[in-house]
């Protein structure tokens, strides 16, 4: 008997770690999409990308959903077509809409909004629930991103909302909101499929769209590329992650190691962009890290107890 306890504990520890890695994977793919899409916006229409972005992301997983024979009861179909709707067809065009009519770094910064909609859906609404230290670490956690995006710059622009960051915003509210969802769907659905179905229904809804408005299809032959790659890491395996990581650590977790994009946004930019970085981001990366050990630390044990 003792010697299942222990295999028990080790499988569930394992399968923790899995979903802290898995959040962490996704913040650095998540973490290029401004900086990938905000040149393809200048010339392509964003309900256009969108619709391109999430086809192409649910044509990636159809290969490996194809092999999964599961049966979709009604009621998780429909949950399919809500999350479809609004986190594959809504948030994308106010996300790149926003963009298009934003900065790159001023939509880095509002899309962490994402993490902060997420918790408050899974607290309010799904009474998900931490230890007082689980709500510690999201403090730090969410404080070093603020201090990372914004440098304590308090005249930036940022603060002066613009059309193109209020739908941003109104992005991250939906994604917050089907974040919470897609973690009930992933309970009885394979992840692969729920992206498959989300990801192809969205996408097909988007490109309808285009087609009715008569909205032209053109794309540079160079951009090809860059929106594959956008559909394919920054979009369908950052989100499969993503939920791998939701259903092992819960969505406060996942969402706060999502929020560590702006982290590695900044680092992408000292490597790619030869920007230098300030005693404010050492400072910030420094809280993140310490937020993200007092999770793990202290949040994975009653993790282990209660499965």
């Amino acid at each position: 008997m003792l010697g299942l306890r222990l295999n028990y504990s080790s499988f569930v520890n394992s399968n923790i770690i899995v979903g802290y890695i898995s959040a962490i994977v996704a913040a650095v793919l998540f973490g290029c999409v401004s900086t990938i899409g905000k040149p393809i916006l200048s010339t392509v229409d964003p309900l256009l990308l969108s619709s391109i972005i999430y086809l192409t992301a649910g044509l990636f997983f159809t290969p490996s959903a194809a092999r999964i024979s599961s049966k979709i009861t009604k009621k998780y179909f429909s949950l399919i077509i809500v999350s479809a709707i609004t986190g594959a067809s809504i948030a994308p065009i106010f996300f790149f809409q926003g963009l298009k009519m934003s900065t790159a770094a001023d939509t880095a910064l509002l899309a962490n909004g994402e993490t902060v909609f997420s918790i408050l859906f899974a607290l309010l609404i799904f009474r998900e629930r931490l230890r007082p230290v689980g709500y510690i670490a999201v403090t730090l956690i969410l404080g070093g991103v603020f201090l990372v995006t914004t440098n304590l710059d308090f005249n930036s622009s940022i603060f002066s909302l613009n059309i193109g960051n209020v739908l941003v915003i109104l992005s991250t509210i939906i994604w917050g909101f089907d974040n919470n969802i897609c973690k009930i769907i992933a309970r009885q659905i394979d992840v692969s499929k729920l992206i498959q179905l989300k990801a192809l229904i969205g996408g097909t809804i988007l490109m309808g769209t285009v087609l009715i408005s008569g909205i032209p299809l053109d794309i540079h032959s160079e951009q090809l590329i860059p929106i594959i790659l956008l559909g394919v890491f920054g979009f369908a395996i950052s989100l499969y992650l993503y939920i791998h990581s939701i259903k092992r650590i819960g969505v406060i977790k996942a969402s706060s190691l999502l929020s560590l994009s702006a982290v590695f946004g900044l680092i992408f930019a000292i490597i790619f962009l030869h920007e230098s970085i300030g005693i404010t981001q050492v400072i910030a990366i420094s809280v993140m890290l310490f937020g993200i050990h007092l999770m793990y630390t202290y949040e994975k044990k009653d993790e282990i107890s209660l499965k």
